[in-house]
């Protein structure tokens, strides 16, 4: 599902003239968060985020290779920090840049100079 969203935001980028989407040069890039829970449970896992992904075949590699990483912390009995990591694409592996102390330390707010997007039904 990421690869087909990245695929299709880059298409839709492209057709609108805002960027070339040419992921290698650094037009565009991608931060994936990925979170698991144990199967059956309805609470959400903890989230890891993985800054500055610059290819589709990298935000594939890297999600598939943090969800494993994932299960295997929780199916060991341990817990999962949350981190902000980098993708090792030599080795094919996560490695944490930084850990968050809580969901405050992602600093989400609101960007003052963007205006809001309505988007309507309309063809």
């Amino acid at each position: 599902e990421a690869e087909e969203c990245m695929k299709k935001l880059r298409q839709i980028l492209r057709y609108i003239g805002s960027c070339d989407g040419d992921m290698e040069k650094g037009s565009l890039r991608c931060d994936a968060n990925v979170s698991v829970r144990l199967k059956g449970s309805s609470t959400f896992g903890t989230r890891c985020e993985i800054k500055n992904l610059n290819s589709i075949r990298y935000i594939v590699q890297a999600i598939d290779y943090e969800i494993q990483r994932q299960i295997e912390i929780l199916e060991s009995g341990e817990e999962i920090s949350q981190d902000t990591l980098l993708f090792d694409v030599a080795l094919g592996k996560t490695k944490v840049m930084r850990s968050k102390e809580d969901a405050s330390d992602y600093r989400y707010f609101p960007e003052p100079d963007l205006l809001p997007v309505e988007v309507s039904q309309e063809k």
